[in-house]
Parts: C-alpha cells; sequence; structure tokens
C-alpha cells in the first residue's frame, strides 16, 4: 500500500499558515477522495481542507490550536491510488465558523481513467449491531469523543455523557440528531436520579482557547487595553413607540418582518449621527488620525454558537423601518447560520449589542475597535413611574453606552445618548 503525504496547499491571499481549528478525520480512518478533513482558520477566513485521494489515515500534523505552515505536512496517506495532485487541491471556504457536515460530500464526476485495475480501498467493516438501542460512540485514537462543539454543549446541559451516545456521522462523530435520539429513547442522562440530593461533582474539563474563540479574545483585549473607555447609562420610556411598533406589526403586508425595537434604534442614530459625527468614527491610533464617516453602517452584535460576530448593516440613514428590520434580519440570520460573507462582517462605523430577554439592567459594553463608541440596549419592562405627580404604569428600556475617551469627550456622549432618548420617547421625530 503506498503512502500518500499531503501537504497544506497553497489557500491564497498571502496566507503563510492556518491554526486547526476541528479534525474530521483521526488515525485508523479511512476517508474519500473528497471528503471533509480538517478545518483551518486564517487571518482572511476560515476553510475546510478537502481529502485529495481515498485511503487509510495514518498520520496526522497538529492538534486542534496548533498553528500548520503552508507546504507542511498535512495527513499521511496509506492510500490504494492517488488521483489528484497537491496541485490539484482546493480549499473550501467558508464565511463562519466550521460546521459539522450533514453527510460526507459526493465525490464529483471525474473522466473514465486508463484500464489499468486499481482495486477500491477496503472499508472498515461496521460493527454488528448490539442487542441495546444506545451503544458507545467512536472515539478518536486520543481518546476523544467526535462531536462538535455545539452538540458538546447540548449535551453538557442536559446531562448526558456523549460517550455512550452512538453517533451516525463520518468516523462515527455524533450529531445533533444522534442526541436527539439518544435522549428520545430514554437514554441515562447525568443527575436524572430520583435523589433527593446531588452528589458532588468533580474533574475539570480542559477547553481549548482556539479558533473562532481566540479571535474573539484577542480583539477583546486589544480593544480594552488600548481603548480608555467610560460608560453612560439612561432610562428611556418606549411606551409609544412600543404602541407604534404593535400598529405598524398588525398591518404588515405579506414578506415584510415584523418589527423590533432595534430598527427604530437604528433609524433614530443614523437620524441624529450628522449632529454627533464624532460618535460614528474610527480611531486609527498608530497613525494618530479619527477619520468621521458620513455613512452611518451599525454593526448587530449576534451571539452564535460559533462565538461572536458583528454582522453590518450598511447605509442605514438611507432605510426605512421595514427595509432596516429586512436587513437587520438577513445579517444576523447569515451570521447564525455561517452564511455571511466578508462584507456582511466588515465596515461598521457604529455598533449595537442587544441581549434581548437576558437584557438586564446594565453593562459596560466593549467598544469594537477601531470603532469609538457602542451602545447596549436592555429588555424592556413594565415600571411604575410619577408623570405630572402621578404614578403610572409605563415601559421603561435602559440604555449602556461605551466611548472611547481619547477622541469622545463624556458631554459628547451624553448628549448623544440623551438626543437618542428624545427621538425614541417621541418616535414620530424619527420620521420627520
Amino acid at each position: 500500500m503506498a503512502k500518500y503525504v499531503f501537504k497544506l496547499p497553497d489557500i491564497g491571499e498571502g496566507v503563510v499558515e492556518g491554526e486547526v481549528v476541528q479534525w474530521h478525520v483521526g488515525i485508523g480512518d479511512t476517508v474519500i477522495e473528497d471528503a471533509p478533513i480538517v478545518v483551518l482558520m486564517t487571518d482572511k477566513a476560515t476553510v475546510t481542507i478537502p481529502s485529495p485521494t481515498s485511503g487509510v489515515v495514518s498520520s496526522v500534523s497538529g492538534e486542534v490550536g496548533d498553528m500548520i505552515a503552508v507546504g507542511s505536512m498535512l495527513v499521511e496517506f496509506d492510500a490504494e491510488g492517488v488521483s489528484k495532485t497537491v496541485a490539484d487541491i482546493e480549499p473550501v471556504p467558508e464565511s463562519g465558523a466550521a460546521h459539522e457536515p450533514e453527510s460526507a460530500p459526493t465525490p464529483a464526476a471525474k473522466p473514465t481513467p486508463a484500464p489499468t485495475s486499481i482495486p477500491a480501498p477496503t472499508p472498515k467493516p461496521a460493527p454488528p449491531p448490539a442487542a441495546p438501542p444506545i451503544t458507545t460512540a467512536a472515539k478518536r485514537t486520543d481518546g476523544r469523543v467526535l462531536a462538535s462543539p455545539a452538540v458538546r454543549k447540548r449535551a453538557l446541559e442536559a446531562g448526558v455523557e456523549l460517550g455512550v451516545v452512538s453517533g451516525s456521522g463520518p468516523a462515527g462523530r455524533i450529531r445533533h440528531a444522534d442526541l436527539d435520539a439518544f435522549i428520545a429513547a430514554g437514554g441515562d442522562v447525568l443527575g436524572a436520579a430520583p435523589a433527593a440530593f446531588s452528589t458532588s461533582r468533580t474533574g475539570v474539563t480542559e477547553v481549548k482557547v482556539v479558533g473562532l474563540r481566540r479571535k474573539i479574545a484577542e480583539q477583546m483585549v486589544k480593544s480594552k487595553s488600548s481603548i480608555p473607555h467610560f460608560s453612560f447609562f439612561e432610562e428611556v420610556d418606549v411606551t409609544e413607540l412600543e404602541e407604534l411598533r404593535q400598529t405598524l406589526n398588525s398591518n404588515r403586508q405579506d414578506g415584510q418582518p415584523k418589527l423590533t425595537f432595534l430598527p427604530f434604534i437604528m433609524l433614530a442614530l443614523a437620524k441624529i449621527m450628522p449632529e454627533h459625527p464624532e460618535c460614528n468614527a474610527h480611531f486609527h491610533d498608530g497613525e494618530g488620525v479619527v477619520h468621521r464617516h458620513a455613512a452611518v453602517h451599525i454593526g448587530i452584535a449576534t451571539q452564535t454558537e460559533r462565538g461572536l460576530y458583528v454582522p453590518v448593516v450598511k447605509h442605514v440613514e438611507a432605510m426605512d423601518s421595514w427595509q432596516a428590520a429586512s436587513e437587520l434580519l438577513r445579517a444576523s440570520q447569515a451570521a447564525r447560520d455561517g452564511s455571511a460573507s466578508l462584507d456582511d462582517l466588515t465596515g461598521s462605523t457604529f455598533t449595537i449589542t442587544s441581549l434581548g430577554r437576558e437584557g438586564g439592567l446594565g453593562a459596560t459594553p466593549i467598544i469594537n475597535h477601531p470603532e469609538v463608541a457602542i451602545l447596549g440596549v436592555h429588555k424592556a419592562r413594565e415600571m411604575p413611574v410619577v408623570r405630572g405627580g402621578h404614578i403610572v404604569v409605563r415601559r421603561i428600556m435602559n440604555l449602556s453606552s461605551s466611548f472611547d475617551h481619547r477622541v469622545v469627550d463624556g458631554a459628547d456622549g451624553a448628549r448623544l445618548v440623551q438626543h437618542l432618548k428624545r427621538m425614541l420617547e417621541h418616535p414620530a421625530m424619527i420620521f420627520m
């Protein structure tokens, strides 16, 4: 059986190395040509590298979190036949972080080769079916159960030990469907025993900070260590805005999205930014230059299964409420399902972070470098307030904001928030 060493090909755009985010194969696994073998994250994008041949994996280079240089050995195969050269391999780009494949991609049709008899690789024999419905999950040679971070998180929250779940994915990889089937079949759930008190828990789980999580960590450190933040908090009475929102939603046409508070906040910010240009800006501190932008490109901090993304709604100043809501929905959904393009994730001039139902009362949001301001939106709730000497119930929303104190004075940041407050409390002003 021939040995075939597959080296990391040129990924393009001047990339010289990539970080291993996820291995789809392990030593001893049988793979087919074009099946995904590893996911790498570069400074430009996240890419999935396909297999150049069919065969058995005899060696892999690096663990999750390791950096692999272009031209270095990536995977070694015991291959029955090689139908592609290294130059033929094209990595499959991804706009977000790695996804768990639903099935191995079908190899593209190829011209009939010369009549040379090349035996197909012998697949591993399938294990005989066990009598119980629950089997042990396939593991890599290092003992780790194969599952994506999202599946691991669900299993942890459900109290399921992945080692006893049967995986139906490549190399026994556990999918969401496998976890659902295990729970539906009445599989053992940790801590489910009807005991009066839980037993003490021990053990430490080691989680490497790699891939997108590492990028987020680096960006947060850069922002927090280089930008002197100051924060400002305010309450906003959104009772009238809530009435307008409900009226518009009850009269929306087919195809129009349901309006939340965010589109109105975006439109209000876009309307008032010409009076607060110092807050819609980038500060390039290395050059000592502030770029104040006329266009309002609002980034929306979006939590996904792969980490925090900030998709961008471009030119909000040219939108109405329905357009803003539609573009907000499209951009945030693209970030969640991994289809967001590089343009969708770059170019923001001001960022909004909304914690929705988990909004709490206040926060100190971290500025999205090189921007100079960020707005935190908290949940709206009914509260007793004094109006005209009487206690009445009003819907109140808290706003938290942070500003770069090097280029935005405290009074300027406060004026922006107070101006926004007036717009939201009298929403007709947004459209005048």
